[in-house]
């Protein structure tokens, strides 16, 4: 496939999309009937290269997360990160809509080894914004080559915001499992929702980011 860090990269029409999310069963989870669903879709078929999206308020993370499949084997979210679906968009505006589109999404392998702390700034200075972890498990669910070995992406879009009003300083991410410690050795290679500390680098991991939205 071409390279996921270009904007250009084709995603599937959003009529093939929408039938996507429909097989997964999104839809009944999400409260939108498959009507509405395909509807939405043909109505925004147009947009080019647009991914469809949930809203994380009718689809959270923790829904979402196990309809992920890599080698046969379904996505999970890290035992230490039970408070998944408080992870809520920051720096980031959504479309007041259960479905909207994301356009130009970019999984950002140039900011690979950077940490979240700079690399918000940065996309921001771009005119981007972070991908929430929603929106990243939506682009993989719909296009699983982007979640490559050695080439995954956060999403910090998402934090979870303290009862005294500060944020946590984990971010949201998704990569592949090495089947080490409590992952299991079962879900070697299995998609894994976790979490990177907010001042941490990882070589692996760039940053997914958005053009706009649009509902």
């Amino acid at each position: 496939m071409p390279s996921s860090t270009d904007s250009s990269v084709v995603l599937p029409g959003l009529v093939t999309q929408a039938e996507r999310l429909i097989e997964l069963g999104v839809h009944a989870s999400a409260g939108i009937t498959a009507d509405e669903m395909r509807a939405f879709a043909k109505k925004a078929e147009g947009a080019e290269s647009a991914l469809l999206a949930v809203h994380p308020d009718r689809a959270p993370a923790s829904v979402l997360a196990p309809l992920l499949v890599r080698d046969g084997k379904p996505g999970f979210v890290v035992t230490d990160m039970p408070d998944v679906d408080e992870f809520t968009p920051c720096a980031v505006e959504l479309p007041d809509a259960p479905l909207y589109l994301v356009h130009g999404v970019n999984r950002g392998d140039d900011m690979a080894n950077w940490s979240p702390e700079e690399a918000l700034p940065a996309l921001i200075g771009r005119g981007r914004s972070p991908l929430v972890l929603t929106e990243g498990i939506h682009w993989i669910l719909q296009q699983p080559a982007v979640l490559e070995r050695n080439h995954c992406f956060m999403t910090i879009g998402s934090r979870l915001r303290k009862p005294n009003g500060t944020l946590d300083a984990r971010t949201p991410a998704i990569w592949i499992s090495n089947g080490t410690g409590r992952d299991g050795k079962e879900r070697r290679n299995a998609p894994k929702v976790g979490w990177c500390w907010w001042g941490n680098r990882h070589t692996w991991l760039g940053f997914g980011s958005a053009a706009t939205r649009t509902s």
